[in-house]
């Protein structure tokens, strides 16, 4: 129930008179933890929670009422219930992975409270996860909030600012950025780079109250604390100005425009996947699919509020005269989410205005919606573009022609 607060409670009612007036709470509803889902058994409940933007399991038994939490063997990592379909057991199985581990399959014995292995993905090649090491730092805000960074990176990295670094991020429509096992990170990994994940406000990483300071007026604070993010790696040397790249898609892809016209001077490249880059004369075309339902995301540019609000951030608007990074932007022909003529007119009208003599470069996959190409080998080629782009813009690859 989110009926005193956002972030949900917990109330049981008999199955005979279910009425408010029969409602006991159980959990109460708390600001800093977010009630993401129940599982209930024969002799206990499970809680899926969210805390300080990590996932948590909260196990709780029925004839003591005394809870426990599940442990975890790495700071950042991604974990969610799998199939549990019996009713009376003591097993919990739930689905692990990490920024080093692979997708793994697990059953909890709770009377013992231990994890047993069922399966984990395979990854070809050798893969050692003890090889690579992850980590949970944080960034202040500019108005004093912390903001989560998850990293990993190589075992035997330095942080002397010498690395280069993918920073990446979303923070709209309170999703929350998993910190998942990806194989294709991998040639990155080995090659030096650090990877790391921004859990900015606008998404839900930590709780409801994060997505709401990050949208509609209070939108700003998404591209702020996205700014702080890349200041703070590296100022802790995890990487510099000439080594970091940044990378967004969709309301991702808005995010890169808006820090990209705030500080073009903080990254040395930028990925721009199907990019929200026209907000204004987007939001004001109601024939659009989209619009009219994400008037209570981004705001209606009919009002003038609102409209003043969109301006200061808008990538397309606030284009000038200046110097860009090196940049990467994508999109598709067939894309109904953010429509190909955004990214295309944004690019069009930085190639005029721009200062500077670094790429910019377009592609418009012709076949691809939204997510980009469908077929596992078309995707692949598009991750290589990507990578390549990458590795040349810190002299790790092959030159990438403008």
């Amino acid at each position: 129930m989110n009926d005193t607060g956002k972030n949900f409670r917990l109330v049981s009612a008999p199955v005979s008179d279910p009425g408010e007036s029969n409602w006991k709470e159980l959990v109460p509803q708390r600001d800093d933890v977010m009630l993401e889902g129940l599982d209930c058994f024969a002799q206990h409940y499970v809680l899926y929670e969210r805390k300080n933007g990590l996932q948590q399991i909260n196990i709780t038994d029925f004839k003591t009422n005394q809870s426990h939490y599940l442990e975890f063997p790495e700071p950042v990592y991604t974990v969610f219930a799998s199939t549990n379909r019996e009713w009376n057991t003591n097993l919990l199985r739930y689905s692990y992975q990490s920024l080093v581990t692979p997708s793994s399959i697990y059953d909890y014995e709770v009377s013992a409270r231990k994890s047993i292995l069922l399966k984990q993905n395979e990854v070809l090649g050798g893969y050692d996860a003890a090889q690579y090491n992850s980590e949970r730092i944080y960034a202040t805000a500019k108005d004093g909030v912390r903001i989560p960074i998850s990293l990993v990176y190589k075992k035997g990295f330095k942080p002397d600012g010498n690395a280069p670094m993918q920073l990446n991020a979303y923070g709209s429509y309170g999703f929350s950025s998993f910190a998942t096992f990806n194989s294709n990170r991998l040639s990155l990994l080995d090659r030096g780079f650090v990877i790391a994940i921004a859990h900015i406000r606008g998404g839900g990483d930590l709780g409801k109250a994060w997505h709401e300071q990050g949208r509609m007026l209070t939108k700003m604070n998404t591209f702020t604390d996205f700014i702080a993010c890349a200041e703070h790696v590296i100022a802790q040397k995890y990487t510099a100005k000439d080594r970091l790249i940044i990378e967004g898609g969709s309301a991702g892809g808005l995010l890169m425009g808006a820090v990209t016209n705030l500080r073009p001077d903080l990254f040395k490249a930028v990925l721009s996947h199907v990019p929200f880059v026209d907000v204004i004369n987007t939001m004001l075309d109601e024939s659009l699919p989209l619009t009219v339902a994400e008037f209570e995301k981004w705001g209606n540019p009919k009002k003038k509020e609102e409209y003043d609000y969109m301006k200061q951030y808008c990538p397309y608007t606030n284009l000038a005269a200046k110097a860009y990074p090196s940049i990467l932007v994508k999109t598709s022909f067939n894309d109904s989410q953010v429509m190909y003529w955004e990214p295309a007119k944004y690019v069009a009208r930085m190639r005029a205005l721009k200062t500077d003599h670094n790429a910019l470069l377009f592609v418009i996959n012709m076949g691809a919606g939204h997510g980009g190409a469908s077929g596992r080998y078309d995707r692949l080629r598009e991750i290589a573009l990507d990578y390549a782009f990458m590795l040349q813009q810190v002299g790790l690859g092959v030159n990438v022609a403008p």
